[in-house]
């Protein structure tokens, strides 16, 4: 757990960084600190391994008042991840990693051991990318092996300044993707520093709002946060379209499906059913196994079932519904249950191929729907 009581960061010519201070992060939670620039929130995260010394105030890991540690100790034991990674260009990839072991005075095997493990958490190859060198790595490739780095020695606690901020979109959207299954798997406490809105609304479990001056303006879940900021500053900040970035943090399972008034057996005359649909455009059907999973769809006229279009589950967020929704020629996507079939789309997503049972349809005034309560 990480608690700051009543920090301050003053500087020599009176400018303040930070203002009075409280905030706690509890065992496994990831704050993200948001913000204009110049707000103090790099300031309150470089406090914590007092690369940054506060003015007054006390800041505690775990029960420990860490502004009376020893800093070079209280570094070793906190994993730090930078927007520009900060790896050292003579070491390999492995020996990167393999730093804090190293100052810990771990054995050799161990250290090794651990390498090949968190660069597969972070998705990389051991045997491809062990041995290269940080200027043979892509940007996004860079920034894992800064993450595999910071989780090297088993951190509690985790502090990310703006860490994918300067990587492009696609391997941004990717590197939070990796993550948030990162996080989920080993429940860090996490302090996560970034000037995007829909980054934090993306990862965070709570979010931190700062203004000039260091002042912290709202500390919400994503959901409380773009449904009733505190202020006329947190407003603006989080944006007029914060209504859609509600879409990132409302999951399919709150909408009410649609359900097609035909539903189709794979074992029946598939030509028989479409020739006794609705006519016209609006026609259709869908078409289950007899284990209730999605086989197709089909409309008036056809002689066999159409392929079924990209499914999501009720764990997917509406923005991944409403994303694959708008990818295809049919109004709706289907919602299965969760499913071990899950492939990435290459943009951050998984998409699920239809294997699930089938529950319903989504429509885009579903979605409407879910948000407004209408």
């Amino acid at each position: 757990m990480i608690r700051l009581e009543c920090v301050t960061k003053r500087y020599d010519d009176g400018t303040v960084a930070v203002d009075q201070l409280s905030l706690e992060v509890e065992r496994g939670e990831l704050v993200a600190l948001v913000g204009p620039s110049g707000c103090g929130k790099s300031t309150t995260l470089r406090m914590v391994n007092r690369l940054v010394e506060p003015t007054s105030g006390r800041i505690w890991l775990d029960g420990v008042d860490v502004t009376h540690s020893d800093p070079v100790r209280l570094r070793r034991g906190i994993g730090y991840v930078i927007q520009r990674v900060g790896l050292f260009p003579h070491l390999t990839v492995a020996g990167n990693v393999a730093c804090v072991p190293d100052l810990l005075g771990w054995d050799s095997a161990r250290t090794r051991g651990r390498v090949a493990e968190l660069l597969d958490l972070v998705g990389l190859d051991a045997a491809t990318y062990a041995e290269r060198y940080p200027h043979e790595l892509s940007g996004g490739q860079q920034q894992r092996v800064g993450v595999a780095r910071a989780l090297a020695a088993d951190p509690p606690v985790l502090l990310m300044d703006e860490p994918f901020g300067a990587v492009d979109p696609v391997a941004r959207a990717q590197l939070q993707s990796r993550f948030r299954r990162i996080q989920a798997s080993l429940h860090k406490t996490v302090l996560f520093v970034t000037h995007d809105i829909e980054e934090a609304v993306r990862l965070a479990d709570r979010i931190a709002v700062f203004s000039p001056g260091g002042v912290l303006e709202q500390i919400a879940a994503p959901a409380e946060l773009l449904a009733a900021p505190a202020g006329e500053s947190v407003a603006t900040f989080v944006g007029l379209d914060r209504g859609i970035r509600r879409l990132v943090v409302t999951g399919v399972g709150t909408a009410a499906l649609s359900q097609p008034p035909v539903v189709v057996a794979a074992h029946d005359d598939v030509a028989l059913a479409a020739s006794g649909l609705a006519g016209g455009n609006d026609g259709w059907a869908i078409v289950l196994d007899g284990e209730g999973r999605l086989v197709g769809w089909i409309r008036p006229g056809d002689v066999a079932p159409r392929p079924a279009p990209p499914a999501v589950t009720p764990q997917d967020s509406l923005h991944d519904a409403l994303a694959v929704l708008l990818r295809q020629e049919v109004p709706w996507v289907p919602v299965v249950q969760e499913s071990a079939e899950r492939t990435d789309n290459g943009n951050g997503r998984a998409e699920t191929e239809g294997s699930g049972r089938y529950l319903g349809v989504l429509s885009a005034e579903d979605v409407h729907r879910a948000l407004t309560g209408a």
